[in-house]
């Protein structure tokens, strides 16, 4: 049983040599495609996919009353409070506003998937974030959600004020598509798929070509091998000459 074992790990060590010899001698058009594919990444990237533009707006809430002085209790109750200032942000009140007052084009449901609203951890800052194609109108758009938001948090919550924390600014570089990451990932991903498409294609290959392969695959002995004729031998021979080459 232990010999068998063994047997079969010397078998599969040999298929990984295989595999990994095979591999080898592909490598050059593995590479040669990961660089038609990183290339068809990066001006894809470039010239195909719009550029979109992030501004971000960021605004604090404290509840206080009566101008007393703010508590570990007013902490505390303002960060558990943060979601539903998130949910009134990106409320339709608060866009539909937002839509009325610059004209857009968009309806609530579009312009609530270009704002996104996060936290910080441990913070009672609100981050508000507007995506776009125009770097300017994204700016605009920000500026209007947090001003839209910050009245209706004040009207609903009982609020003295919102504090702006930090406007939104004309952001000067894209936030996508990323170009380098993914002329990267289209590089290994060409590269990836031609070592894929090569080890199915040997392993799924059970022809015969050696009295080795017999008794490997086929656990018979070799009595006999049949010689090639003279033609077939020197085409063989030119074949074997080209790869070479």
């Amino acid at each position: 049983m232990e010999n068998r074992n063994q047997i079969e790990n010397d078998e599969l060590e040999i298929d990984l040599g295989e595999i990994l010899l095979l591999l080898f001698h592909k490598l050059p058009l593995m590479i040669a495609v990961g660089l038609c594919v990183a290339m068809l990444a990066f001006l894809g990237s470039k010239f195909v996919f719009s550029p979109i533009y992030e501004s971000t707006t960021k605004i604090y809430i404290l509840n206080k009353q009566d101008n007393a002085s703010v508590t570990y209790n007013d902490l505390q109750m303002g960060t558990q409070l943060t979601k539903d200032y998130a949910e009134m942000i990106k409320s339709r009140f608060v866009l539909e506003s937002v839509i009325e007052q610059l004209g857009l084009e968009e309806d609530y449901e579009k312009l609530s998937k270009m704002v996104e609203v996060t936290t910080p951890a441990d913070t009672r800052v609100l981050s508000i974030t507007v995506s776009d194609k125009s770097p300017v109108r994204a700016m605009k758009i920000a500026n209007a959600v947090r001003e839209a938001s910050a009245d209706h948090i004040s009207n609903v919550m009982d609020i003295e004020a919102v504090n702006v924390v930090e406007t939104a600014n004309v952001p000067t570089h894209k936030a996508s598509p990323h170009t380098g990451k993914n002329t990267f990932l289209g590089g290994i991903l060409g590269m990836f798929l031609v070592a894929a498409i090569v080890v199915v294609a040997h392993l799924l290959n059970d022809t015969v070509r050696t009295a080795e392969d017999v008794e490997r695959y086929l656990g018979l002995p070799t009595l006999a091998v049949i010689p090639m004729n003279e033609a077939e031998a020197k085409k063989k021979k030119k074949r074997g000459v080209k790869r070479h080459r």
